[in-house]
């Protein structure tokens, strides 16, 4: 089932579907109870997102036993990356780097606050590399 873009969009608009699209995509595969913890609402409210995330072909399930177990759906996400990149109007071109004009000209506080993220991104990669090294040995 292919969703159009502007639905996927408001799929993400509610802040709370994203924070459980980025629990799954930090921690891998959870069940809805899991997942009300760790958001800290209901798992009514929980089951009633998971759902939305489902139809839109952000998330999927699988059940297995008892238990149904949730995750992202990576190509789903990158159809979202790709759809932005040819929306977005600062020139990266889907590398999420300023262009050289743009370094130039942008504030302190901005250039401040690229390179947080930069070093979180780099935390995040280092962290992942390790978790892959480590289940190779």
């Amino acid at each position: 089932m292919k969703v159009v873009p502007s639905e996927i969009f408001k799929v993400l608009a509610v802040e709370t579907r994203v924070r459980i699209i980025d629990l799954l995509k930090s921690t891998g595969p959870l069940g809805a109870k899991n997942i009300a913890e760790l958001v800290g609402i209901t798992p009514a409210a929980v089951s009633q997102h998971l759902k939305i995330l489902r139809q839109s072909g952000l998330v999927r399930s699988e059940r297995k036993g008892y238990w149904i177990p949730y995750s992202i759906d990576e190509n789903a996400l990158e159809n979202c990356r790709q759809i932005l990149n040819e929306v977005c109007t600062c020139g990266c071109l889907g590398t999420g780097k300023f262009k050289e004009k743009e370094l130039r000209e942008t504030s302190l506080e901005s250039l401040r606050k690229y390179e947080k993220e930069l070093r979180n991104e780099l935390r995040t990669v280092r962290e992942r590399v390790k978790e892959i090294e480590s289940k190779k040995k």
